[in-house]
C-alpha cells in the first residue's frame, strides 16, 4: 500500500484538498481530527493533560481555547503538550493504515500540518504541498474566532516556510486559483504516487532482531 502525505502551512486550504481526497475514494487520516478526538470527552489525552495543565479540563473534555492560551507564546508549555498528543496521534495514524491495508487499500493518504516539522515524510512515498499567496492565507486565517495577526505570525514562525515546502514537496497543489486547478492537480498528484516505486512499505516488514543476524561459525572438522 502506498502513503501520500498531505500538508501545508495554516490557511492554505488543506482541509479543502483532503476533502477534495475524499471524494475522489481515497482514504484520509487527519491529524488535526484525531488530536481533536484525543481531547474530547473520553479522549486519551484527557486525563494526562490535566495533569500537565490543571484546571483546562471542563467536563470531561480538554478546554482546547484555555489549553492554546496556556501554550501560546511559551514554548516550554508547547514541548510538553506535544510530548503528550504526538505519540498518541502517531498510535492514531498507525491503526488506520492498519485498516486501510486489512481491507485492500491501493492508496493511503496522511493529511499531517507539521508533516515536515516532524519528519513524518519519511512514512510517505510522496508528498502533495497546499499553497496560496501570503495575502490570501492572512485573509482566510484572520476569519477564524480569537485569531489575530499576532497570533497568525506566531503559528507561522513556528510552521516551516512555505516556500521550503515547496521545495521538498513532490507535488504542488494551489488554491488560490479556482477549486478546479486544485482538483485537477491532487488528481496528478494521486497518479504520480501510484505509479512510481514505492518509497516504503506498509505494513512494514517485521523487526529482524540483531541477534537473527549473527554469522554463524563454520562447523569444526
Amino acid at each position: 500500500m502506498k502513503i501520500l502525505g498531505l500538508t501545508g502551512s495554516i490557511g492554505m486550504g488543506k482541509s479543502t484538498a483532503a476533502g477534495m481526497l475524499r471524494r475522489l475514494g481515497l482514504p484520509v487520516h487527519d491529524a488535526d481530527a484525531a488530536v481533536h478526538r484525543l481531547l474530547a470527552k473520553g479522549g486519551a489525552a484527557v486525563a494526562r493533560v490535566e495533569a500537565a495543565f490543571p484546571g483546562t479540563v471542563v467536563a470531561g473534555a480538554v478546554d482546547r481555547a484555555e489549553l492554546g492560551r496556556r501554550v501560546f507564546g511559551d514554548p516550554a508549555a508547547l514541548r510538553r503538550l506535544e510530548a503528550i498528543l504526538h505519540p498518541l496521534v502517531r498510535e492514531a495514524e498507525r491503526a488506520f493504515l492498519k485498516r486501510c491495508a486489512r481491507r485492500g487499500a491501493a492508496l493511503a493518504v496522511l493529511d499531517i500540518p507539521l508533516l515536515f516539522e516532524t519528519g513524518a515524510e519519511r512514512r510517505c512515498d510522496a508528498v502533495a504541498v497546499v499553497t496560496a499567496p501570503a495575502f490570501l492565507q492572512a485573509q482566510r486565517v484572520l476569519l477564524r474566532p480569537g485569531m489575530s495577526p499576532a497570533r497568525l505570525a506566531a503559528i507561522r514562525a513556528r510552521q516551516m516556510p512555505d516556500a521550503d515546502k515547496l521545495r521538498r514537496a513532490d507535488s504542488v497543489i494551489p488554491t488560490g486559483s479556482g477549486r478546479l486547478l486544485a482538483l485537477r492537480r491532487l488528481v496528478r498528484a494521486v497518479t504520480l504516487v501510484r505509479n512510481r516505486p514505492g518509497r516504503g512499505q506498509w505494513p512494514p516488514p517485521p523487526r529482524v532482531y540483531r541477534s537473527s543476524l549473527r554469522r554463524r561459525e563454520p562447523c569444526a572438522k
